[in-house]
């Protein structure tokens, strides 16, 4: 089949490392790999960081000028696809290109990920959150990555017609590296792995140096990875006698890491369900992690690491004396992490859930809506 692929939280070769980033390319890897031709139909980013009405308006009108130029082409060219598919969807990130498209020439619209905030229907976002719930009106088929964002669709987008798709990724370096990786006797290597920015990844980092704060009697070592303009801010939290900073590195170095590591450790405010958590279990390390959005979804509580409720410090750092303290749990914890995401978050467990969804697309186009004339 020949899919056309949009993302307008953020084009997919974004220089910048991202979760969304990443699972938009293991998106398009599986469906390459599944045998699918993807064209990515444009670079168009609809996000914006800041609300208004007017400002979102702009950006619609640049939208709608750029689905234009697509349509042009596809028609000069005769290279219209089989089906639209868009990759994460809300009020900041709506997807005026995709139905404009679908529309003019009858093809299936799919979404995957989108979510949906009610607050936002009124205010600076009102514009945004319209124009996405439009989009998933028009939608052939939505696929929410987590149980939480299914529950917030499920308002605007009848049972039959949403689905919820996990999350996934090429897990094959990551068990690699963690083949490899060699016994280790010495302090417990705890790693953090998040963007340095303003926000919920700072307070993530807060809370995290909090709960580390009450931890001084036990013998353990930190390791950071990531970097941006909260990094002054951030540093100085943890002691330097502890703290190893890996700063910013790239995707190919990660398994490494992670295999070098025990415990991730991540507070996750206001994750969407954290791709870190992925790829630290693949690697074959438990989790202590905060009990946010799709967290649940793909870190099993008592099974695959300890999750604490969302920005609750004593609740965090009690789970990381559990762990550190107690190598038996630790070791319990890494091999059914590494076992669960290998049946449920691989490569090949994403293939055919993608396939499923499509065919839904497909199933639900046919009954839905009539063909243009």
């Amino acid at each position: 089949m020949r899919i056309a692929l949009a993302t307008p939280m953020k084009p997919i070769d974004d220089p910048r490392p991202s979760g969304d980033r990443t699972m938009a390319r293991l998106i398009l890897k599986a469906l390459q790999t599944a045998g699918h031709e993807v064209e990515i139909a444009t670079r168009f980013r609809a996000w914006r960081a800041d609300g208004g009405v007017e400002a979102q308006r702009l950006v619609e009108r640049e939208a709608l000028v750029e689905a234009d130029r697509i349509a042009e082409r596809w028609t000069r060219e005769g290279t219209a696809p089989d089906l639209f598919l868009t990759y994460h969807l809300y009020h900041k990130a709506p997807d005026w290109i995709g139905p404009r498209l679908a529309d003019l020439f009858s093809l299936p619209y799919a979404i995957i990920e989108a979510s949906r905030a009610p607050k936002r229907q009124s205010g600076p976002w009102s514009h945004g959150f319209a124009a996405a719930d439009k989009a998933l009106a028009r939608a052939d088929a939505v696929a929410a990555l987590h149980r939480a964002d299914a529950e917030c669709l499920s308002a605007v987008v009848e049972p039959k017609r949403l689905v919820v798709t996990p999350p996934f990724l090429d897990a094959a370096p990551y068990r690699l590296a963690a083949q490899a990786n060699e016994a280790h006797d010495g302090p417990v290597r705890l790693l953090a792995v998040g963007m340095m920015r303003d926000g919920d990844k700072e307070r993530s980092y807060r809370i995290l140096a909090e709960a580390l704060s009450g931890l001084q009697d036990l013998d353990w070592r930190l390791s950071i990875v990531g970097d941006g303009p909260a990094r002054d801010a951030i540093l100085p939290l943890f002691p330097d006698s502890r703290l190893t900073f890996l700063g910013a590195r790239d995707a190919a170095d990660m398994p490494a890491i992670y295999a070098g590591h025990d415990v991730l450790v991540w507070p996750a405010i206001r994750e969407a369900f954290g791709f870190v958590f992925l790829e630290a279990q693949a690697a074959g390390l438990c989790v202590v992690g905060g009990d946010t959005f799709g967290v649940p979804d793909i870190v099993r509580d008592g099974e695959t690491g300890l999750l604490s409720p969302e920005g609750d410090a004593a609740a965090f750092a009690a789970n990381l004396r559990r762990v550190i303290g107690d190598a038996p749990l630790r070791h319990r914890l890494s091999r059914a992490a590494q076992a669960h995401v290998a049946a449920r978050h691989d490569l090949a467990a994403g293939i055919g859930s993608l396939a499923r969804f499509l065919d839904l697309a497909l199933q639900n186009r046919a009954g839905r809506f009539t063909p243009a004339s």
